[in-house]
């Protein structure tokens, strides 16, 4: 097992294609999904998604995916980002340079502070051992969990935005360098 970090609870470990099933499983919780779209099909996850994701890993560790794992029984939380936003086609009008961090967890695992525990190290590895200058995370402005994940990691509201064809609004927050070390 290739850890990245680890906290108290958990560590933060490369994803590998033994992975499939709980990424297919995770993203077929419509609760998990809710705020994100459809379930990833295990025909997608395996041939775009999977790929998509290991392909980070030839670039070096510092940025990418893993999985988040309970320390204490090896289980499959689900997995945490850290790395630049994807293209958006059209992009929309808030600022995203700088390095997105998000996460996707299990619903049994919500409400115990995991995602705050997996996000905060990364965060704090970007600025201090990385250079990064600005980490910020988006989600739906009905997302209220991921907002106070957010701010729990110091990340701080910065735009309410609408994407073109989407019904609900998104929200950014961020934080800078500057900010980081005030």
């Amino acid at each position: 097992m290739s850890v990245h970090l680890e906290t108290e609870r958990l560590a933060l470990r490369r994803i590998t294609v033994g992975d499939l099933d709980n990424l297919v499983a995770l993203d077929a919780d419509p609760e998990v999904m809710r705020y994100l779209g459809p379930p990833t099909l295990l025909q997608a996850m395996r041939d775009e998604g999977l790929p998509r994701i290991l392909a980070y890993y030839d670039r070096g560790d510092d940025l990418g995916y893993w999985a988040v794992q309970e320390k204490a029984a090896e289980t499959f939380l689900g997995w945490v980002f850290f790395r630049p936003h994807r293209d958006i086609d059209p992009p929309a009008p808030v600022d995203r340079s700088g390095i997105e961090v998000g996460y996707r967890l299990r619903r049994e695992a919500w409400g115990k502070g995991f995602a705050t525990e997996a996000c905060r190290p990364l965060v704090v590895r970007g600025f201090e051992a990385l250079g990064v200058e600005r980490v910020y995370a988006e989600t739906m402005a009905t997302n209220v969990g991921s907002r106070r994940v957010m701010e729990k990691c110091g990340l701080r509201h910065v735009a309410t935005f609408d994407y073109p064809g989407e019904d609900e609004p998104e929200v950014q927050y961020a934080v800078t360098a500057r900010e980081y070390r005030a």
